[in-house]
């Protein structure tokens, strides 16, 4: 099949453009000796997770089902950060994942006998097959890089994401190997960088006591203008100065412009402007649009008004507010032609509902080749079985 004769709506992953993401992510692995693990909250297509293992140390999650997901289909490092846990998924957890990480001391003291009890458990059956579980905690900088989305923002004021210095206890219990700071959002390295100065001066009698530190995700290692090397310099610095592991977690550097949404123009009408009616949705497909607020970048479009022709792209749901954005064009548009979404690999997949009972595109692959097929296909029961 060819791209152009895909269905829409339809996810498309460009096969090339991802091993070219994962390339940059493996030499960085090989350059500083850091483990990279996919943020499966960003980029779960599990059907190219093989192919993932091979570039990267492993996955990580953010609750038991993407932990399950990671475990099965990757089989690599597997690790877990959750705002709060329940007892039951705890015992699996421990189960399946190398890291789990508390968002309090009170969450660690509640979970903490279940992965002694499992840790005991390993070293007395002595399995080759088996290793312990290691444990930490996520910290809060109180240091924010970010600028305009403080939905994203983990150091915003009265963040429940992380435990700040004042809640600190001078000496860590033992049994607590690592610390974990997540605060950066599509960001450079330089960002990363001042982050990680606050942590240290903050956290930095910490360093001494634990194995491993996680710098979290939102790097946009892969993107043109990243600043790779001053990256490959602090992470070295911080393995040489403090003898500790250091692990990241990009979600979106892996499938960073390595994805497409294919939509067909239904219907067109006139209300003060020209309206494009698409079989893709915003509130259904691409939820980051209305939340944060996000433009997709589209193939052969422009901010409106650059080009002769200026369209508003909506969607065929009831939602007065289901508009991706104004486009223009240098050609006319009619009813029946597709237009590409870029960059739609990334909180795509992993974020689209079924509002209005509004069917989730089909999944596809691109291959290197330029050969497309179809992964997935997806019906009314798909829709059904969410209900009741």
């Amino acid at each position: 099949m060819t791209f152009e004769k895909l269905p829409t709506p339809c996810y498309v992953v460009d096969k090339k453009k991802l091993k070219q993401n994962l390339t940059i992510l493996k030499q960085l692995e090989q350059d500083t000796g850091c483990h990279v693990l996919l943020a499966q909250k960003a980029f779960s297509m599990f059907s190219l997770y093989p192919l993932i293992g091979d570039y990267i140390s492993g996955t990580t999650a953010s609750g038991l089902f993407e932990a399950r997901l990671g475990y099965e289909e990757m089989g690599k490092e597997n690790h877990v950060f959750a705002p709060a846990y329940k007892e039951a998924d705890m015992r699996e957890l421990v189960k399946i994942c190398d890291h789990v990480i508390f968002n309090s001391f009170a969450q660690y003291e509640k979970h903490r006998h279940i992965i002694a009890a499992y840790n005991k458990e390993v070293t007395q059956e002595n399995s080759a097959s088996k290793k312990g579980v290691s444990i930490g905690i996520r910290v809060n900088p109180e240091y924010s890089t970010q600028e305009g989305h403080a939905i994203y923002d983990p150091c915003a004021p009265g963040s429940r994401l992380g435990v700040t210095v004042e809640n600190f206890p001078k000496e860590l219990p033992k049994d607590i190997e690592g610390l974990h700071f997540h605060t950066l959002c599509e960001q450079n390295a330089d960002d990363l960088v001042t982050t990680f100065r606050a942590f240290e001066k903050k956290f930095g009698i910490y360093l001494k006591q634990i194995k491993w530190l996680n710098m979290g995700g939102g790097h946009h290692i892969t993107r043109d203008d990243y600043q790779l090397d001053v990256l490959k310099e602090l992470i070295c610095e911080i393995r040489n100065k403090y003898s500790i592991e250091v692990y990241l977690e990009p979600g979106e550097a892996i499938a960073l412009n390595a994805g497409y949404l294919l939509t067909e123009v239904m219907d067109i009408v006139h209300n003060g402007m020209d309206i494009l009616i698409l079989d893709a949705s915003a509130a259904c497909h691409m939820p980051d649009v209305l939340e944060m607020p996000y433009r997709p970048p589209l193939r052969d479009g422009y901010e409106a008004g650059e080009k002769p022709y200026t369209y508003r792209l909506s969607s065929m749901t009831c939602l007065a507010g289901d508009v991706i954005g104004d486009y223009s064009f240098e050609h006319k548009i009619d009813v029946g032609n597709r237009l590409v979404f870029e960059d739609m690999a990334i909180y795509s997949m992993v974020k689209n509902n079924t509002f209005n009972g509004m069917p989730l595109p089909a999944i596809a692959l691109l291959e290197e080749n330029g050969d497309a097929k179809i992964v997935k296909e997806f019906g009314y029961e798909d829709f059904k079985e969410r209900l009741s």
